[in-house]
């Protein structure tokens, strides 16, 4: 260790390296200074237009940086009255070098960010700026377009609820600000499209993530879901159920070696009659366009009935089917089969019918942020986590130093044996800060925590204890920007209030915000002037009692989330204070030191009702919490192991949607499948190498009539001199292409053409849902193959490969079956988005944190004063919006 600190005291760490690099950088934006600030405000609007056309004429960003960070250094002085410091423009810089700038709290990383966002979007293809919550997004949106707008460049942004044209004008934007939510959802619903028009997003260029440690490794625990509507189909599978009594031998063909059954000609005539009874089936036969989905039923109850059965193929037990392993014979809780054959088993066997597809579409967001081209973040607590962000989003952690030196003083913990004991003592300690003037900032890991201490404090006479929960944002960066206030006492969780500073005597634009609203002119001004000598006042007063107090009730799994907290303190250079208070019950103590802690406890003389202060405790705890980082990165990393399989099937079928939606005319590709059929049901009824008379020319006549629609005899055909497979290939291609080509002419190719286009997208999203469900099921189950000493991951991919393979040959069927048989009355309507439900869920509370349990859902509000915006984001007051009378 010695020799270690000997090399870095010499030649230093290789952070300071690397942020001794960008100081030429910074030398020469400094210089450029007097020739920006001689220019006029229309002199530097023009100069976006100019490093816009010498992008287009071959310079490149790294070129244009210096220049580019002057002007908006000088946008923003005009624009905001704030000047980048130094050390801002190097963030701006790490920020464009693809890596995260780890900045402390009130360093002005939304400032920062207008830099790399302004350099970025001269490139002209989009910059996302991705925040925690909506209220962040639309506050820093309407913030920094005052800088962006000055220069000449707009502004979108995207927040829960806002229409699709809304959605896509935003993403048309210079710059777009919205949540990690919102960018994910909006892509996984682009992807369900079907025409290019109705996209809303323009590719993935450059995104800086804000609080970039809480979006992408704490967020990033559980996937964005779209689901379909819980769409109860159970009726219909009961239904058709039904009718395959009815069936009898001559009304279907089956194949059990490739477990497939169809319906022969009498047969589809004999259930015609029925479905059109019972109201099942509209137009003129079973195979028009608008009853493909009740052919799927039957071809699913056929199966069902005819090549499935009990306590073979499957068992029910608990009321569930259950599928057995045709080789092991042993059950696979779990698995479903699928194409709607899982839920007709279970209508044929009276069982409760699952819902056929819930997951449309879902993505994690460790993938989502890969697809950009570009990626940063900043946020004030990355360094703990920086082997991740180097190992999944190839991002490097730069801390940059600070405008001002650190004057907090950061005190060694104080543990104590019981919570009780060790409450006490933080009620005491807080109480003893009010009457002198010092803020004080709790942060406990629960809102049932922070409600506890609350009580304690009044009890010991603490006044106006405010308490934050993480729910309601736009009402805790009103709370938490006055937390610096003269003996004010603010109780907050872990994530509670990020994205606003604790200013010393109160924050000046919250104020103004909250007390100017409706003023002009002079009597505005004598306002702000008045609020301003007041927050002066309080401030000195804040400082003279040694600044924000920070009291943490206990130390997190993540020393990160620990230096969240105690970065609430010690601001820009303000004095400062932090200090954790433990007990030997806090879970971490007690799950991940136990016998060690208590032993050097015991040693350090630790007593009932006394607290232990000392190094060796603080290093002991980093320890085991360092070893719980380690444990939870391992998990989150095997997680993504498995939706990467995922992933690089997700990639293959969206990039193939967004071809086939280019393509006017897919008749090619609809040719080669086509063609792909004949040769699959040629293989399934010709052995190789066998004569004529082994062929099953019977079951290749009933495929080509199933498959194509096509009559033929190759019986007949068997029965010709020198025949061979070649030749029997050749002629059914030849009879399908004349078919589908005198199809075409009877509708004339343009319809053919938009016919063959739906189709092949509408059944690629359904198979593609199916297979979701899949592979979600299999993901569950694949686990327990570690018994048998095989590794799950080589399982996984292995059966996703197969399962993948199956779900393309599935669809040439699906399509040439659907096409062949296509009866047009009307030209058919554009495909309809399904309806959709979004989920994201909090891994700390549980909670779906989308739709019902958003910002909008008023019974999440709390009490919300009269005069405070309100929280639904309409910029109003609450008296004037939903808290009208």
């Amino acid at each position: 260790m010695a020799l270690a600190a000997l090399a870095k005291k010499i030649f230093g760490s290789a952070n300071d390296r690397q942020v001794k690099k960008y100081q030429p950088l910074v030398d020469a934006i400094n210089a450029m200074e007097p020739e920006i600030a001689a220019l006029s405000d229309d002199e530097l609007r023009a100069k976006t237009e100019q490093f816009k056309q010498e992008y287009k004429d071959g310079k490149t960003l790294k070129d244009l940086l210096v220049p580019a960070f002057a002007v908006v250094r000088e946008g923003a002085k005009r624009a905001l009255g704030q000047r980048h410091y130094d050390v801002q423009l190097i963030g701006g810089m790490v920020l464009n070098d693809n890596a995260i700038a780890e900045m402390r709290t009130g360093e002005g990383k939304t400032l920062v960010a207008t830099l790399a966002v302004y350099l970025n979007a001269i490139a002209e293809k989009g910059v996302h700026v991705v925040t925690v919550n909506d209220y962040l997004a639309k506050r820093d949106a309407e913030w920094m377009n005052q800088v962006y707008s000055f220069l000449g460049l707009t502004t979108g942004v995207i927040i829960h609820g806002i229409s699709e044209d809304q959605r896509r004008a935003a993403y048309q934007a210079d710059v777009t600000y919205g949540t990690n939510n919102e960018f994910g959802f909006d892509y996984l619903r682009d992807n369900m499209k079907y025409s290019r028009e109705q996209m809303v997003q323009r590719g993935h260029n450059f995104a800086i993530v804000d609080e970039v440690d809480s979006i992408l490794i704490d967020e990033a625990r559980t996937p964005l879901i779209i689901s379909g509507p819980s769409e109860d189909r159970s009726d219909l599978y009961v239904k058709i159920n039904a009718l395959i009594p009815l069936v009898e031998e001559g009304d279907y063909e089956l194949d059990e070696k490739q477990r497939s059954a169809t319906f022969t000609d009498q047969g589809i005539e004999k259930l015609e009659e029925v479905l059109r009874k019972e109201e099942l089936i509209k137009g003129e036969g079973l195979y028009d366009v608008e009853n493909v989905s009740v052919v799927h039923h039957l071809n699913a109850a056929l199966r069902a009935h005819k090549l499935f059965t009990r306590d073979k193929d499957y068992i029910v037990r608990n009321n569930e089917v259950v599928i057995v392993d045709e080789f092991t014979g042993r059950m696979m809780p779990g698995r479903r089969f699928s194409e709607g054959l899982h839920q007709a088993l279970e209508a044929k066997e009276g069982a409760e019918i699952q819902p056929e597809n819930q997951t449309l579409a879902s993505i994690t967001f460790q993938n989502y942020f890969r697809l950009y081209d570009k990626l940063a973040g900043m946020t004030g607590t990355a360094s703990t986590e920086a082997e991740e962000f180097a190992d999944i989003y190839k991002l490097n952690v730069v801390t940059v130093p600070t405008n001002r030196p650190t004057a907090r003083i950061d005190e060694e913990d104080e543990v104590y044996r019981t919570q009780e004991e060790k409450y006490e003592a933080i009620a005491k300690e807080v109480a003893a800060c009010q009457p002198k003037g010092q803020p004080v900032l709790v942060g406990t890991t629960s809102i049932e925590k922070s409600e506890q201490l609350a009580k304690m404090l009044e009890k010991e006479g603490v006044k106006d204890v405010k308490v934050l929960n993480a729910r309601q944002h736009e009402q805790e960066a009103h709370i938490i920007a006055n937390a610096g206030m003269p003996g004010a006492v603010t109780i907050a969780t872990n994530m509670a209030g990020r994205g606003t500073d604790i200013q010393l005597g109160g924050n000046l634009e919250m104020r103004v915000d909250l007390e100017c609203d409706g003023l002009e002119g002079e009597e505005r001004e004598k306002k702000i002037e008045a609020i301003k000598a007041e927050i002066e006042e309080n401030k000195q007063k804040s400082l003279a009692a040694g600044g924000l107090y920070v009291v943490g009730t206990e130390r997190h799994e993540s020393r990160r989330i620990d230096n969240q907290l105690r970065g609430r303190s010690g601001r820009q250079g303000d004095p400062g204070r932090s200090k954790f208070y433990l007990s030997l019950q806090d879970d971490l103590m007690r799950i991940f030191a136990p016998e060690r802690m208590e032993s050097m406890l015991t040693k350090l003389g630790l007593e009932d009702g006394e607290a232990i202060s000392h190094p060796w405790v603080s290093s002991a705890l980093e320890r085991s919490q360092s070893k719980v980082e380690a444990r939870n990165f391992d998990i989150r990393k095997n997680i993504l192991k498995y939706d990467d399989v995922m992933n690089d099937q997700r990639k293959v079928i969206f990039e193939q949607r967004l071809e086939l939606m280019d393509d006017d005319n897919v008749s090619e590709t609809i040719t080669e499948m086509r063609h792909d059929v004949v040769e699959d049901i040629i293989q399934r009824f010709v052995p190789e190498r066998a004569y004529p008379e082994q062929w099953n020319t019977e079951g290749l006549n009933e495929a080509a009539k199933t498959y194509l629609n096509i009559e033929v005899q190759t019986d007949k055909w068997a029965e010709e001199e020198g025949i061979d497979v070649a030749e029997v290939t050749e002629r059914l291609t030849k009879v399908a292409d004349e078919a589908a080509a005198a199809k075409a002419a009877q509708y004339t190719p343009d319809v053919m053409r938009q016919i063959e286009k739906q189709f092949l997208l509408q059944s690629l999203d359904g198979l593609w849902r199916e297979h979701l469900v899949t592979l979600d099921h299999l993901s569950k189950v694949v686990g327990w193959r570690a018994i048998a000493q095989r590794d799950p991951l080589n399982e996984y991919k292995q059966e996703a490969y197969e399962l993948f393979q199956g779900l393309l040959d599935r669809l040439r069927e699906l399509v040439i079956t659907q096409i062949s048989h296509v009866q047009i009355e009307m030209r058919p309507p554009e495909p309809e988005m399904p309806q959709m439900q979004e989920s994201h869920i909090n891994p700390q509370t549980g909670r779906n944190e989308v739709g019902e349990d958003s910002d909008l859902n008023m019974e999440n509000w709390g009490k919300v004063r009269r005069n405070d915006p309100c929280p639904c984001g309409s910029g109003k007051k609450y008296k004037h919006c939903h808290g009208a009378y």
